[in-house]
Order: C-alpha cells, then structure tokens, then sequence
C-alpha cells in the first residue's frame, strides 16, 4: 500500500514539474511572441489561441508543422522555430497549454 501512495505522489509530482518545464519552454522558445502570453492572446487575429487547447491535438500539430505536413500558409513563422523544439519539449508544451484557462 505504501508503493501505491509513494507511486500515486511520484506521479502527481511529475506532472506538476511537466506543467511548469512547459510554461517555461513556451516563453523559452518564444511561443508567446506569436501566441500571446498564456496562449491567450495572439499577435494577430488570425494566430489561434493556444489556451485550453487538447493536448494531443496540440502536440500533434505542433509535429505536423515541424515535419511539413502541415503547410496551410499560416505556418511559415513557426517552421522557422520547430526545428529547435524536440518531441518531449512538445509535449510539454502542449500539456501545459491544456491546463490554462481559456
């Protein structure tokens, strides 16, 4: 039972680091010059509010704009920052972005 408690915590602990490595990495890698600070409000109305956002739908977007898959004309800025931002970095963020209240 004492496993359980301390795994439970351990977990708890781990995803609160995550939450806050993510809301560092979204100012770190300059997400918020586009996306305003928290997601909330973009530079330009056209740039989505990332706040509140799914997690997996961000995370994946964030993937499919880096590899080229995505490429609707409003990726052009972000193309030039994705190759400095690794998978766990990603998801990070994109976690964080989640939990921000729209």
């Amino acid at each position: 039972m004492k496993n359980l408690a301390f795994l439970i915590l351990a977990v708890v602990a781990a995803s609160a680091a995550q939450a806050a490595d993510g809301a560092k990495l979204y100012t770190e890698k300059t997400c918020n010059a586009c996306h305003g600070p928290e997601g909330k409000k973009p530079l330009l109305p056209t740039y989505p509010k990332l706040a509140g956002q799914n997690a997996g739908y961000a995370e994946q977007q964030m993937k499919d704009i880096k590899s080229g898959a995505r490429n609707n004309g409003q990726t052009a800025a972000m193309k030039g920052v994705m190759h400095l931002v690794n998978d766990a970095e990603m998801k990070a963020i994109a976690d964080y972005l989640s939990k921000v209240k729209p």
